[in-house]
């Protein structure tokens, strides 16, 4: 059961830039095997703090946790994300994240995770090139033009090779697919410039510290209902909303 609250990051200051990234991943469970339960992490532009010269830390973020369909995980959401104006979505390139954003937020900005664009980018050189030098050298190529705002001359890049095994030319569909359909979201240089996070390294984070620390030790099967149970708690715990579960549980006894 989620306790009913309106509690949020900065409710008053509605103006504060915050991201929303929402993924997920798997637990197992006994009724249903592994189940994809859903994260969504949420946190603000000024709760950003650089510790060291590449690195960042999230000072405070909300989290939601969902065991099931997105549409339930959406409903949760929306609970907390409808409050804040300023709003960005980091993600892997989801078709239902997308959609929900488009149609509940159209000035939403959309950002597809920098880190995905080059995973499947490398998955295809990997492929194509044989040679790890060669390999190297036009994945630096590509990844370059992507931080310059020129995914254009990077799908037309991979259009133009003649794919050197079945496997290649599948992995190349696969990857012109994804950009294509995720090009709007690709324009990396300018999110920069901007001051804009481009990866969703802050929600890989939330997956581990909120869901699997707890849910994914050795030999653990959990039911549904005691998954889910169990990560709101988590959610709780790691939004420091403990206090609200306190509260909650004197109010019932």
């Amino acid at each position: 059961r989620l306790i009913k609250n309106e509690a949020g990051l900065s409710a008053a200051k509605t103006e504060e830039l915050t991201y929303v990234m929402p993924d997920g991943s798997m637990i197992f469970t006994r009724e249903e095997g592994w189940k994809e339960i859903k994260v969504c992490r949420i946190f603000q532009q000024k709760d950003i703090v650089k510790i060291q010269e590449n690195r960042q830390q999230i000072t405070r973020s909300l989290y939601v946790c969902h065991l099931g369909e997105h549409k339930g995980f959406l409903d949760k959401m929306e609970h907390y994300v409808e409050r804040y104006r300023k709003k960005i979505c980091v993600a892997d390139g989801a078709k239902w994240i997308w959609n929900w954003a488009s149609d509940r937020y159209p000035d939403m900005v959309q950002i597809l995770d920098f880190y995905h664009a080059l995973e499947k980018l490398c998955a295809y050189a990997g492929l194509q090139y044989p040679d790890e030098k060669q390999r190297t050298k036009w994945i630096e190529k590509q990844k370059k033009l992507l931080t310059e705002d020129k995914v254009d001359k990077v799908i037309t890049a991979i259009e133009k090779q003649e794919p050197k095994t079945p496997e290649a030319e599948k992995a190349q569909d696969n990857l012109l697919t994804y950009y294509k359909n995720n090009r709007s979201r690709m324009y990396y240089g300018t999110y920069r410039a901007k001051g804009y996070l481009i990866g969703s390294g802050a929600i890989e984070s939330a997956h581990r510290n909120v869901v699997q620390q707890r849910l994914k030790l050795s030999g653990q099967r959990w039911s549904v209902q005691g998954a889910q149970q169990i990560v709101n708690l988590r959610a709780y715990k790691k939004s420091d909303r403990w206090n609200e579960v306190v509260d909650f549980i004197k109010q019932a006894a």
